[in-house]
């Protein structure tokens, strides 16, 4: 038999308005009685009619009730807040809402907290300091509980053993109290014990202790002004030890004892390669300045080395910034006709803008050098001349003249001669008593000189550095046939007592330490490029600088240390400044 096609088999779909069967949507069937026990189920669920009507005779009965027994008092605070409410269109919206400050039992906590805390006092290397009151108070610090004994790092803050959870706020608390255990308070920010001193502090007490960034108009010539450092200044006796507990070091040759110690500007890093490193001559300060038109001055205490303060010089990249010999002024120039002298103890600025008489020779005063004494300033100018002026009037005095071009200029200790060095390697030695060069040498096999420098002890020992890396140590007791520094008939041509050739780049750096036992020769040109030579030896240490020793390419090099020790600040080009301490 034959199969039917689909088309056929498929029903034709239900249309609206056609007539349906019956069977489509069969009869709806009767509801069931309910048993007595579904009946309870559904009275005890939804309730039934009986027993709402009976809850609203009992609402009734005990609201009457309640208003019989309302004391006088509620009712008048009813009727208060029935007419405060109807008030309440008349208020903005500010005024409908208020801050939520918690209870009063947490409030009188933390008022507790914060009495206990203004009282208390900590002892830092047994003198009481009054501690001052926290700025904010954070609630959930007393919600907070740490556990001591949970991390080995942490049980150190136990006062004994069985100590465990502690609140947030006594958490705080002994880490302030491990901080100065490790870092104590330094000696120049405890009070003065003297009632001499209390009164100079207090005389102070309206200056500005605060960092100072002074913004300085290049062609301002008005006298401006930075915050004071009188009080850090006139603590000297905190600041230096006494000249009994000085001992001098007496370095051997060829090995030194030296340990690096916290970079000198870790709290303020210089945005520039560092320039210029000064130390002060009597307090534990460090000057530092670069092209960044900055100078910044930090307390050295080889720990945490923190900034005492800071002067902006807007538009003046600063070359050279030195420290007056007296300790109380700073002289810092850039590559402008003028440069600047800041009194820390007024904090006041001045600019001193122009050389009267010798303009076109000085057209910029960015490399200079302070005599021994204070009492001279001596600028490299241009056509073979350095002009001399007084450090306290600055007014200008003199001019010492050579032939070709000078590159470097260096005082010696007697504070009367000055040794100037041209770029053919001749050494004009200017008498500022007579105002005449006494004497003039040539540094054998001599250049494209670039630096000289006088050792301190007894101008003893001079050296002079050229671009082939070469530096010449001249004894002048050997050297000079035993004539004295600057003084007539010096032969032209003497022989050094020792050449360093460990460096193959410009020489740009000189420094003699302060007893004139070590020699520091560095060139800026590639990196780690400095070596240290001892004195009177001139036998160069091997041991150090290593080739782990983090130098970088120095540009500036100074020795410091007032208690008998020996300190070594190197910048680098990065603007960081290491510092290294000399151990006997």
């Amino acid at each position: 038999m034959a199969r039917k096609s689909k088309s056929k088999q498929t029903q034709n779909p239900v249309r609206a308005g056609d007539l349906v069967p019956a069977t489509v949507f069969p009869e709806k069937l009767p509801e069931m009685p309910k048993d007595q026990e579904e009946a309870e189920l559904e009275k005890l669920v939804f309730g039934d009619l009986d027993g709402f009507k009976a809850g609203l005779k009992l609402h009734e009965i005990e609201s009457e009730q309640g208003e019989e027994e309302e004391p006088e008092d509620s009712a008048v605070h009813r009727k208060q807040d029935t007419s405060a409410g109807q008030d309440l269109a008349a208020l903005q919206d500010d005024q409908l809402f208020f801050i939520d400050a918690g209870d009063d039992n947490d409030t009188a906590l933390v008022r507790r907290d914060e009495d206990q805390d203004v009282d208390m006092t900590v002892a830092v290397l047994g003198q009481e300091v009054q501690e001052e009151a926290a700025a904010w108070e954070d609630s959930d610090d007393d919600k907070m509980m740490i556990s001591l004994a949970a991390h080995s790092r942490m049980r150190k803050l136990r006062d004994v053993e069985a100590d465990d959870f502690v609140t947030g706020k006594e958490y705080s608390r002994r880490l302030r109290r491990q901080f100065e255990r490790i870092y104590p308070m330094p000696n120049w920010a405890r009070p003065p014990k003297s009632s001499a001193k209390r009164r100079r502090l207090s005389d102070d007490e309206g200056s500005e202790e605060s960092d100072a960034e002074m913004d300085v108009d290049d062609e301002s010539m008005q006298t401006l002004s930075a915050p004071p450092l009188a009080a850090l200044l006139a603590s000297s006796t905190d600041l230096t030890l006494s000249k009994a507990s000085r001992k001098a070091i007496a370095l051997r040759p060829e090995v030194i004892d030296i340990a690096r110690l916290t970079d000198a500007n870790v709290s303020a890093l210089s945005k520039s390669a560092i320039q210029c490193l000064f130390f002060h001559p009597t307090h534990p300060l460090l000057l530092t300045s670069g092209l960044d038109s900055t100078l910044r001055l930090y307390h050295i205490d080889g720990k945490i080395n923190p900034q005492a303060t800071s002067l902006h010089i807007r538009g003046a990249p600063l070359r050279t910034a030195m420290i007056h010999p007296s300790g109380t002024r700073i002289i810092a120039a850039g590559r402008r006709r003028y440069f600047h002298v800041w009194d820390l103890e007024s904090g006041v600025v001045e600019q001193v803008t122009r050389v009267y008489g010798h303009k076109g020779m000085q057209k910029s005063m960015e490399r200079f050098d302070v005599s021994p004494d204070g009492k001279y300033i001596s600028f490299i100018g241009s056509k073979g001349s350095v002009q001399i002026m007084d450090a306290t009037t600055n007014q200008w005095i003199a001019t010492a003249r050579t032939e070709g071009v000078v590159a470097d200029i260096s005082w010696f200790p007697n504070s009367e001669t000055l040794s100037v060095l041209n770029t053919v390697g001749e050494i004009y030695e200017y008498d500022i008593t007579t105002h005449s060069v006494t004497s003039v040498w040539r540094d054998e096999g001599g250049v494209s000189s670039t630096c000289i420098s006088n050792s301190p002890a007894g101008a003893r020992f001079v050296a002079v550095g050229c671009a082939s890396g070469i530096v010449n140590i001249y004894d002048r007791r050997v050297s000079f046939g035993g004539k004295a520094p600057g003084s007539m008939g010096t032969p032209t041509d003497p022989k050094p007592v020792k050449t360093v050739e460990s460096l193959v780049t410009t020489i740009s750096t000189l420094e003699f330490s302060r007893d004139g036992q070590v020699l520091c020769v560095a060139s800026r040109t590639k990196k780690d490029a400095l070596r240290l030579v001892h004195l009177p030896s001139c036998t160069i240490y091997r041991n150090w600088p290593t080739s782990a020793t983090p130098l970088g390419k120095v540009t500036a090099v100074k020795w410091g240390g007032n208690n008998g020790g020996m300190t070594l600040a190197v910048g680098n080009e990065a603007g960081k400044v290491r510092l290294f301490e000399v151990r006997a």
